[in-house]
């Protein structure tokens, strides 16, 4: 993917406020100032690690709005707070956020750990069994930077590498590890929802949402 290049938007008009006292000015020093009201500010672009400091923010911003939206929905459904973020190196203004993470039975299969992510583009999902999440820019395929935003699950599992334990994603369950994936935010919650249901009478409330 190639650079980008990215440049500071120019701040919104204020309300209107008082002219410059020009009279006062002139008493105070000798001449009237004139150039400073008319020079229009210069375009002023931002570095690679300003633009990913700024798009980290937004993204653990919306998580955490996902995240209290998710734990207003029912007292029988909570999920803990697990924001954290990563944006991709070759186009920092695009990333995703890690929103929870929970345990559930999952089609056939019993007590699947997974993890709830929020990125700001659009992508396929790596079937590579060496690709893992963390190397993003292999993990996601054909990303389309448009305004848009991608809402996926993904099951995981630990892996211990000498002393120390990783954890990575559990492809026992479909390649890519992916349990569900949307462009819908509705639909996303929803699905969110039904893997933290821990019976039949929550999910029947789940699938209830129009």
């Amino acid at each position: 993917m190639s650079m980008f290049r990215y440049y500071a938007a120019k701040p919104k008009p204020e309300a209107p406020v008082a002219p410059k006292a020009v009279h006062t000015n002139f008493l105070r020093t000798g001449r009237i100032a004139r150039a400073e009201d008319w020079i229009e500010e210069e375009r002023r672009y931002l570095s690679a690690a300003e633009v990913a400091k700024r798009t980290g923010i937004r993204l653990e911003t919306a998580g955490r709005k996902a995240h209290e939206r998710l734990n207003r929905f029912h007292h029988g459904i909570r999920f803990p707070e697990m924001i954290f973020h990563k944006t991709l190196a070759q186009a920092p203004h695009l990333g995703y956020v890690h929103v929870t993470a929970s345990r559930t039975d999952f089609a056939e299969y019993k007590d699947v750990s997974w993890g709830f992510y929020i990125a700001n583009f659009s992508a396929r999902i790596s079937e590579n069994i060496d690709v893992e999440i963390e190397g993003a820019e292999k993990f996601f395929h054909h990303v389309k930077p448009g305004y848009s935003r991608m809402y996926f699950a993904v099951a995981m599992k630990n892996e211990q590498d000498g002393e120390i334990r990783h954890n990575v994603i559990n492809r026992d369950i479909r390649k890519n590890g992916l349990l569900f994936r949307t462009t819908d935010p509705k639909a996303a919650l929803r699905n969110v929802l039904l893997l933290g249901a821990r019976n039949a009478e929550l999910r029947r409330i789940v699938k209830a949402i129009g």
